[in-house]
């Protein structure tokens, strides 16, 4: 069987085949032009994906992180869509000690795609099965570096009943005072997702806090409220 890191030149050469010039240029401006890209369309990528995501159920933890990271190194778009789509398949696998590598995949080539995706689909699950790594995302959310901060925010996005709304609603007030728009962003989409489960917290929350978040963290905490 085909290791899963061994696996990236098949997955390049099937990229490659499948790429499209004329729908680059428009992947690649929607993401502010940050990124080169093949040019192909999420259906078609998680067509020729398929093989390496059902490969991740026999890699091993190192395997899984090594094949991230080999994707990483990647220049194209595609490949970093493709680790995050096997790590969030993956996430069971991962012990505490992946922690600090999937903060530097945070912390190299982050925009809104990538880090939202690792926030909410691997982060967020392996901080749910080791309870002490919420002391880390208590640190993270201290962090200079935005997308690093915006990580700790979106973690437990998914957690639903099982959100920690104390460390939530502290997470806002910490990061109320940032004028970074990313963080704004994330801080309204945490609180209205987490309203969903309990909205008069919600709304006690922003209302007591009015003064200190903005508009647009309150407008996007509201936005499905009454």
């Amino acid at each position: 069987m085909i290791a899963l890191p061994d696996r990236v030149p098949e997955l390049r050469q099937d990229l490659e085949d499948a790429a499209d010039s004329a729908k680059a240029e428009p992947m690649a401006a929607y993401m502010k032009d940050r990124f080169d890209f093949l040019g192909v369309p999420s259906p078609i990528r998680k067509v020729l994906q398929r093989p390496v995501i059902n490969a991740v159920k026999h890699a091993t933890e190192a395997e899984l992180l090594e094949f991230a990271e080999l994707c990483w190194d990647e220049p194209e778009r595609e490949f970093q869509y493709i680790a995050c789509d096997a790590l969030r398949r993956g996430s069971t696998k991962l012990s505490p000690t992946a922690l600090p590598k999937l903060r530097n995949l945070i912390e190299t080539k982050p925009w809104w795609d990538t880090v939202d995706t690792l926030a909410s689909n691997t982060i967020g699950p392996l901080v749910a099965n080791h309870a002490e790594l919420s002391k880390d995302m208590d640190n993270w959310i201290l962090s200079d570096h935005i997308w690093v901060a915006r990580t700790a925010i979106l973690h437990q996005l998914k957690y639903k009943q099982n959100t920690d709304a104390d460390r939530l609603f502290s997470y806002c007030a910490t990061q109320a005072i940032s004028t970074e728009f990313f963080i704004r962003k994330a801080l309204g989409w945490a609180l209205r997702e987490y309203a969903k489960t309990n909205p008069q917290a919600v709304q006690s929350f922003v209302g007591d806090n009015v003064a200190t978040l903005s508009g647009l963290t309150r407008r996007e905490a509201l936005k499905n409220l009454a």
